[in-house]
């Protein structure tokens, strides 16, 4: 069962204003009411971005419409405004100047908005569309690449669907975006084929056909809207950092403990690294060791002694990052396991102090690596050969031990490799066709994990071999990742909805965090440093990175 072998409004830069803490300030920098008619509305976001700034700072509105932002949040300048709200837009626009030791006052008016379709999120789209839930989980796939409203606004037919843009998709690799599409250079070997793929094809053809525009001068539905947000999901406060290019993609941000922001580029030959002080980046250029196949790098983890390590995905090479030396060294693949399929996503050093060894996974035939650091060499598990059906082990994750926890993101399962017999065991998830993505080991060897297709986070006591389950709302939220905080709360983002969710596992609660704006979340990362916690993560698809600051 193993082998071996070797191996914004505004573009610009500002830097943040420095200063006292809010609670310190003799009052707030902007402050102001939001209403639509004569209405006040709770859970609007009010956002301001500088003038030649990078940055962009967000408030949400109170149950009385008011919204303020404080003064260490915004230094003194002239500021455009925009807003977020299902169903409005700004009724003209709006601007701000913001002095020092002053308190600005900007009242917002709303108008209903003359366009609701183009402010529907992923999940809204999926709410509002008849069909069963098998017919729109189909879609779930779509969306690592463009949002819903790309084949929605279409007027393709089934027939179109079914011979030229299903194989043209499928064409694709992972890390594609429509304004930096790349094409695969082989087909995964544990997926469908033949006959199988075409039946699978047809279903989701037909039904596109059914709900876009190839037969109706508009949709032959509701289109619905999720509620705004309200009460403890109105008191946040979201930064904002554009990046350079439309084509940078942050799949996995991460904080260092000298407060950088480190992120990989999912469809790009660069590390980043990011100052949230002044907005300033840094790239660190990665040499092609594929030259011809995709490029880009997915998972981003780091090891005991804080040097970053990453799966350069299709160039199929392991890779660690010397944060002190600013270098780089690399195992790529050799021999067998270098397929044209050969795809390693996800690197976990976690626990590699145990005995000087590293996990990855390989997508290209669900395979598992594990790689010795002094020696170079790679051992390769393959925990499905023999079974039938398809598998993607997506995920893997090290305990205290150094043991693996693998997911199966086309199954429903977590599975496990000894660290020092190669036994593989394989842990049903209690909810049918869950796809567990994601994952995140705690100090007590629990695996906490994103069940993509279920809207549910899910938990798996290693020691107790128990599972635990919480649904998190709304319906479509597919959660991809989960990481818990220093005070035991889950935390998890949407590739769907635009929100980032905040689980109490002890109480089932949990409190939805709207972004600003259309946010494709992938890597989950929370800063424990901080009291109330921060929470970070990647705009994958809209080319900047977020810091949310709860309040409380």
């Amino acid at each position: 069962m193993r082998r071996r072998s070797m191996v914004a409004s505004f573009v610009g830069l500002v830097c943040l204003a420095a200063g006292p803490s809010p609670a310190q300030q003799a009052g707030p920098a902007l402050t102001g009411t939001v209403t639509a008619g004569p209405e006040a509305l709770e859970g609007v976001l009010v956002s301001a971005k500088k003038s030649g700034s990078t940055i962009t700072t967000t408030v949400v509105t109170d149950k009385d419409g008011h919204y303020s932002f404080p003064a260490a949040k915004l230094e003194p300048g002239d500021y455009g405004l925009r807003i977020r709200a299902a169903g409005y837009d700004l009724d003209g626009p709006a601007q701000a100047s913001v002095a020092a030791d002053k308190t600005a006052t900007v009242d917002l008016k709303l108008r209903a908005a003359q366009d609701i379709a183009a402010q529907l999120t992923n999940a809204e789209w999926l709410a509002s569309m008849p069909g069963t839930d098998a017919q729109k989980g189909q879609l779930l796939n779509c969306v690592g690449c463009h949002t819903l409203s790309r084949p929605l606004n279409s007027k393709y037919t089934a027939d179109e669907f079914l011979t030229l843009i299903l194989p043209r998709m499928q064409g694709y690799v992972n890390q594609s975006m429509p304004s930096h599409p790349q094409l695969r250079h082989a087909e995964r070997l544990r997926e469908e084929r033949g006959d199988q793929r075409v039946q699978i094809y047809r279903g989701v053809a037909d039904y596109l056909a059914s709900i876009n525009l190839s037969s109706h001068p508009t949709w032959n539905f509701e289109l619905k809207t999720l509620p705004r947000p309200a009460g403890a999901a109105t008191r946040v406060i979201y930064t904002e950092y554009d990046l350079p290019r439309e084509t940078i993609e942050p799949h996995d941000v991460v904080v260092d403990d000298k407060g950088m922001v480190w992120f990989s580029s999912f469809g790009e030959q660069n590390l980043g690294k990011l100052d949230p002080k002044t907005g300033k980046l840094t790239e660190f250029a990665i040499p092609e060791h594929k030259p011809g196949f995709p490029t880009g790098l997915l998972g981003l983890r780091s090891d005991a002694d804080g040097n970053l390590w990453f799966g350069n995905m299709y160039q199929a090479t392991i890779a660690r990052f010397d944060r002190k030396s600013e270098t780089f060294k690399f195992w790529p693949l050799e021999g067998d396991e270098n397929i044209d399929a050969a795809q390693i996503n996800m690197v976990s050093p976690q626990s590699a102090a145990v005995d000087g060894k590293v996990w990855a996974q390989n997508n290209g035939f669900a395979g598992i690596h594990r790689l010795d650091i002094a020696t170079g060499k790679l051992e390769t598990f393959e925990p499905f050969k023999g079974m039938s059906g398809p598998h993607n082990i997506y995920d893997v994750i090290p305990d205290s031990g150094n043991n693996v926890y693998f997911t199966d993101f086309r199954q429903r399962h977590i599975g496990r490799i000894d660290a020092k017999t190669g036994k593989i065991d394989l842990y049903e998830i209690p909810t049918p066709n869950s796809a567990p993505r994601r994952g995140w080991m705690d100090a007590q060897d629990r695996l906490w994990f994103g069940e993509y297709r279920a809207d549910r986070i899910g938990m798996f006591d290693t020691k107790k071999e128990e599972f635990k389950e919480w649904q998190i709302p709304p319906k479509w939220s597919a959660p991809y990742d989960v990481v818990v905080d220093k005070n035991g709360e889950a935390w998890t983002g949407s590739m769907l909805s635009d929100q980032v969710t905040r689980l109490n596992p002890a109480t089932g609660v949990t409190v939805n965090y709207l972004m600003p704006r259309s946010t494709n979340i992938r890597r989950v990362f929370v800063d424990n440093s901080t009291t109330p916690v921060t929470f970070w993560v990647g705009n994958n698809h809209g080319a900047s990175i977020v810091k949310v600051e709860p309040l409380e």
